[in-house]
């Protein structure tokens, strides 16, 4: 992983399910990430999966939340 790369986890089932209840969505209304992305192979990602992402901006650490097409 590139030192600038921002830091990229796999949630787990339960941790998606919290995630979409949270925000009254479904997963496809999220965000999209391509398998072939660096960091998405890295971890080992499968279609349908969903990764955390966390950013530092400007002092603090922002959050988003991809899923992998």
């Amino acid at each position: 992983m590139h030192a600038f790369q921002p830091k990229h986890y796999k949630l787990k089932k339960e941790e998606v399910d919290k995630l979409l209840a949270q925000y009254n969505i479904s997963l496809t209304q999220l965000p999209k990430i391509g398998n072939d992305d660096p960091a998405i192979e890295e971890l080992g990602l499968e279609i349908g999966e969903v990764v955390k992402i966390e950013r530092k901006e400007e002092g603090k650490v922002n959050t988003y939340f991809r899923v992998v097409v």
